[in-house]
């Protein structure tokens, strides 16, 4: 299993669906060489550097955690089962709960959909938070299969520097 990278006093709690097989095979969060997660962290400001997915747990240096709605590593979040998101939905929100983060930035439309179930969602801060106190966000996914370009995605994730967080 993929080890979340949490602790308290977090600016930012990332959230993605689950681990990919790559991410798994290798111990590492975003690993797969398409995703561009760190790339965008160190474009939009987030970050002073790009960090490698190896680098993953120095996010914890930065203020920024790192987790999943799922625990189970997939090909694809296709590949996830409604009792997935119940059994994950519950453990998240302990995480939440627990760790109280300043902000939750899902990473993908869908694993914020997925765990509020509320259909209708557009970038940036949501008017509905999940966890009383933290303040949601959602981004799109760093995929290399999500058809926006780096700049589309650095422009919604700089919104997340932290003196907009505040």
């Amino acid at each position: 299993m993929l080890p979340d990278h949490l602790d308290y006093d977090l600016k930012i709690l990332f959230i993605g669906f689950n681990p990919g097989l790559q991410s798994e095979k290798v111990g590492h969060h975003y690993a797969n060489p398409t995703n561009r997660f760190f790339a965008v962290l160190n474009e939009a400001g987030l970050t002073d550097r790009k960090l490698s997915p190896e680098e993953d747990h120095r996010l914890l240096e930065y203020g920024y955690g790192l987790t999943n709605i799922v625990d189970r590593p997939t090909r694809g979040a296709s590949d996830l089962t409604i009792e997935d998101y119940i059994q994950g939905r519950k453990h998240l929100l302990k995480k939440i709960a627990m760790y109280m983060p300043l902000v939750n930035c899902y990473v993908g439309k869908g694993v914020y959909q997925k765990l509020s179930g509320i259909k209708k969602v557009d970038w940036g801060f949501q008017p509905i938070n999940q966890v009383e106190g933290v303040r949601d966000y959602v981004a799109p996914s760093t995929s290399g299969l999500v058809r926006m370009s780096l700049k589309e995605l650095t422009e919604i994730y700089r919104q997340l520097k932290v003196d907009n967080v505040n």
